[in-house]
């Protein structure tokens, strides 16, 4: 960033201040999120990996605007527009050491002109800094759920396809491949897809790449996937990697399949069935185990009779587990929440929402929205009431926090409200931050 003589005092103020005037910050919380990216030279790597060439024409370093995106992200705006307004709050200003707002243009020239290597390097450097977490983290044994998303886009941005989208039939869209660790709800690794790629296409290469950045320290690895991730050929690359796996079975015509078989009754009104497939392509057969149980009771009439009769459910999965289908459906419930995260991810740190005309442009700002979560997750990892909040819970905690910014003696300070209603979560979070 370019040189300059003001410094944010990380050691923010809370006292009484009048929020009048033009010095007023509505995100004063970023003055921790800052701190903390300081902390784990996020800002650093962004810099030497993202170097600017400047010229007489040049007013804003690429990595200005890529945290310009990210902080922006963080505080749950979305859009080019508004994210060039946030540039412009006073606080933003002085921790990205900026002399006035980014422009539209800037931001989407900057994003445009990094292309698909810039939008690569982001990859592999956001891809190290979530292992180097995961090291930290000290966990020998990890649950990967992976999962796709779909997000719809209103026009006809560069890449965008039509492809299964159950929101909006017809829309045009993208499809991002994701895998979260579970035990961290860290959002691990990610490819931005066109929206015609099916659920698990790539898949092979995308865990290889995940397999590549693992920490040593990791002994076990468990990954969790719905029925778009049904491969045989995934199954082997698991096998190959010692990996222990569950997947949701799915076969044409699976439920007729399993309506006729006969099933062993374990209890109540639950019954188990195992059976041996080998699709084309297979290089082996492997056990797929069945779960029947009732959904509801209906009464029919038959030969003149009324009578109650059962209508029964299903699941199938398939895995390496020695487990019953019982025990596996018990396990593949858990996944859930990931589908929980997904949601946070899109919704609340805005991921998807912000597009250009340019598809590498759009694959580094859903980089970015994803960086951002994480950020969010991380910064909460060690206080177990923060860690289980939603992300847009941390934004009203944390980041929407108004305060009045002095300047004195070239030290920039935050004056805060006192009587700030989330002050003592606020303080504590800085406080954990400041012991990391």
């Amino acid at each position: 960033m370019k040189n300059t003589k003001k410094k944010l005092n990380s050691q923010s103020k809370v006292v009484k201040a009048s929020f009048t005037g033009s010095n007023i910050t509505k995100y004063s919380g970023l003055n921790t999120v800052a701190k903390y990216m300081n902390r784990q030279n996020i800002v650093k790597s962004i810099s030497i990996s993202f170097p600017t060439r400047w010229h007489n024409a040049t007013k804003f370093g690429v990595n200005q605007i890529l945290m310009a995106i990210t902080l922006a992200s963080i505080s749950g705006i979305n859009r080019i527009c508004r994210i060039a307004a946030f540039s412009g709050d006073g606080l933003v200003k002085a921790l990205l050491k900026l002399d006035k707002s980014i422009n539209e243009n800037a931001l989407s020239a900057v994003l445009k002109d990094l292309g698909q290597n810039g939008a690569r390097k982001l990859q592999q450097l956001l891809l190290s800094k979530n292992a180097e977490w995961l090291h930290k983290s000290g966990l020998k044994s990890i649950t990967l759920d992976a999962d796709s998303t779909v997000k719809s886009v209103c026009g006809n941005q560069d890449g965008s396809a039509k492809g299964y989208n159950t929101a909006k039939k017809g829309a045009k869209s993208y499809h991002p491949l994701l895998v979260f660790v579970s035990e961290m709800k860290l959002l691990y690794h990610t490819w931005f897809r066109t929206g015609s790629a099916y659920t698990s296409n790539g898949i092979v290469g995308f865990l290889q790449e995940v397999k590549a950045s693992l920490p040593q320290t990791i002994e076990k690895v468990f990954f969790r996937a719905d029925s778009g991730f049904f491969s045989g050929e995934l199954f082997d690359m698991l096998e190959s990697f010692n990996w222990d796996y569950l997947v949701k079975v799915k076969l044409k015509n699976l439920e007729k399949l399993l309506q006729s078989q006969t099933w062993f009754s374990i209890k109540g009104d639950v019954a188990i069935y195992e059976f041996t497939y080998k699709a084309n392509g297979w290089s082996k057969p492997r056990v797929m185990k069945a779960m029947r149980s009732v959904k509801e009771y209906v009464q029919v009439e038959y030969l003149g009779e009324k009578q109650i009769v059962p209508i029964y459910q299903y699941v199938c999965y398939a895995s390496n587990y020695d487990l019953d289908a019982v025990r596996l459906h018990d396990l593949y419930k858990q996944r859930s929440t990931s589908e929980t995260w997904i949601e946070q991810v899109k919704g609340h740190a805005m991921a998807g929402s912000t597009l250009t005309d340019n598809f590498w442009a759009n694959d580094i700002l859903w980089q970015l929205n994803v960086l951002a979560y994480n950020l969010s997750v991380m910064m909460r990892q060690k206080k177990s009431k923060f860690k289980k909040q939603e992300h847009r819970t941390f934004i009203d905690w944390f980041i929407a926090v108004p305060a009045r910014i002095t300047c004195s003696g070239h030290q920039i300070e935050l004056r805060m409200y006192e009587h700030h209603f989330y002050k003592a979560h606020w303080e504590e979070l800085d406080r954990l931050i400041e012991a990391a």
